[in-house]
């Protein structure tokens, strides 16, 4: 069952007639069908009745009409209407263009269009490096998609994928202070993708590529890095990576291991899955497994897709074949990245001593912390409503904040590892728990920690074209 929250919660308007004990009577009809109650508002009083508005979470859609249905069977309710405040948050979309500086008069208007402008065109024209400098370039990144993998939802189109980049774009901006647009393009054609991304790209400092599935992200990645001057990232895979190397570089202090000691096994080995499995191997581990719905991927296997194929080359040095659950023996790590309730507390007391479970899938993961955490020494999920969440938020505000400063024509692997670090690293180590390895989404210390490693590495690897002194 999902978790009772805001996210599926209503305001529900009601009239009750204006008596003692009327409204006690309505919270324990919500209550009594496991409503959880949030403001009460008076809105309008009568002689005979009063009209409130009562806020209530609820665990999905089909449970908030369960609530109102039990409402408008009180004969001392009238139902004036109910609000999905979900719905409500997106009317018009979430995020708008403001003007920096406003035209009130001639001056200003001479200045930001014409004539003034011209002088500026002229400019950059001349030196197109000054677009950095006079344009919105310096501070803009794109947040592109097709539709084709949004979230939990799969390929749901252009249109209803773009709430979700709506609010990519706006945590950019509370997070880091990066200008996103949202872009949502209406095709799934590979070379169509990439050429569209590259005539619109001169309006920007980065491409951040998002909910592309597999495995078309990985040429559209590749190909743009390579053709294009500015950052290109693709969040589903390397975002999810950096966060994941974060919790695990802190879950080691814990359990006192070193990664060439480990065995790990994945489940799930798609575009998330690939990642963090290449950003593991740099970080030292030798030994990863990884497993598909049908087994261990290894290199013997028949009909492997070129992605897996590859796969199978980087990992499972000793070639094992089996399922997840053979795997997961003598194990000292999961990792997953696939699909709901498919570990047991058994496949967990196979594992060695102390075992790491990041149980990823969402909103269901591979096994519920209530059943995993007896048995294990660390526990993390994708959820916020558990410890040690891992979210891309904590990566890529902070990621392109760093790359956009120092105006970087790519994001390396030196970046993201130095990325991964610096999560970790906001957590002092005198403070690390085994419900505490990854900092919340809302500590404001993480995005300015992320964006001065990044500038750091990107220095260092040469991808820098603007240093601080300069």
């Amino acid at each position: 069952m999902l978790t009772i929250g805001a996210s599926n919660s209503i305001i529900v308007r009601l009239q009750l007639e204006n008596h003692a004990g009327v409204l006690s009577d309505v919270m324990s009809i919500i209550a009594h069908h496991d409503g959880n109650i949030g403001a009460v508002d008076i809105i309008r009083v009568k002689q005979d009745t009063i009209i409130r508005d009562i806020t209530i979470n609820a665990s999905d859609p089909e449970h908030a009409e369960l609530i109102v249905k039990a409402l408008s069977e009180f004969d001392k309710v009238k139902i004036v209407h109910t609000s999905d405040r979900t719905f409500l948050y997106h009317i018009g979309g979430k995020i708008q263009v403001k003007s920096k500086s406003p035209i009130k008069n001639r001056d200003d208007l001479s200045m930001a269009y014409t004539p003034g402008v011209a002088r500026i065109c002229t400019a950059i024209h001349k030196n197109e490096a000054d677009a950095y400098n006079l344009t919105i370039k310096r501070n803009t990144v794109a947040v592109v998609t097709d539709g084709t993998a949004v979230l939990g939802l799969g390929d749901i189109g252009p249109k209803a994928a773009m709430p979700v980049m709506e609010g990519k774009a706006m945590l950019f901006k509370d997070i880091a202070d990066v200008d996103a647009f949202p872009i949502c393009l209406d095709t799934k054609n590979t070379e169509e993708i990439i050429k569209t991304i590259k005539h619109i790209s001169p309006g920007f400092g980065g491409i951040n590529l998002e909910d592309i599935s597999a495995p078309r992200c990985f040429e559209i990645e590749e190909r743009l890095k390579r053709e294009l001057d500015i950052p290109v990232f693709h969040d589903d895979q390397h975002g999810t990576a950096i966060v994941l190397t974060a919790a695990f570089i802190n879950a080691l202090k814990i359990v006192k291991k070193q990664p060439k000691d480990l065995k790990i096994v994945f489940s799930g080995v798609g575009a998330a899955g690939i990642a963090c499995t290449k950003m593991l191997l740099k970080f030292g581990v030798k030994n990863i497994i990884g497993c598909d719905s049908k087994g261990v991927v290894h290199r013997n296997r028949k009909y492997l897709d070129p992605v897996k194929q590859a796969y199978a080359e980087i990992t499972n040095s000793d070639n094992i074949e089996g399922s997840l659950q053979q795997a997961l023996v003598g194990a000292d790590v999961f990792i997953g990245l696939s699909v709901p309730n498919i570990l047991t507390v058994g496949d967990i007391k196979s594992m060695n001593k102390d075992p790491i479970v990041f149980a990823m899938a969402n909103p269901t993961p591979e096994i519920m912390p209530e059943l995993a955490m007896p048995h294990v020494a660390i526990m993390a999920t994708g959820r916020s409503d558990y410890p040690n969440q891992i979210n891309n938020v904590l990566a890529f505000p902070g990621i392109f904040r760093g790359a956009l400063d120092c105006m970087a024509s790519e994001i390396n692997e030196e970046m993201k590892l130095a990325a991964a670090y610096a999560i970790a690293e906001v957590i002092d180590d005198n403070a690390l728990f085994p419900d505490y390895i990854i900092p919340s989404v809302f500590d404001s210390n993480i995005a300015p920690a992320v964006a001065e490693a990044v500038v750091k590495a990107a220095i260092k690897t040469g991808v820098a074209r603007k240093h601080k002194e300069s």
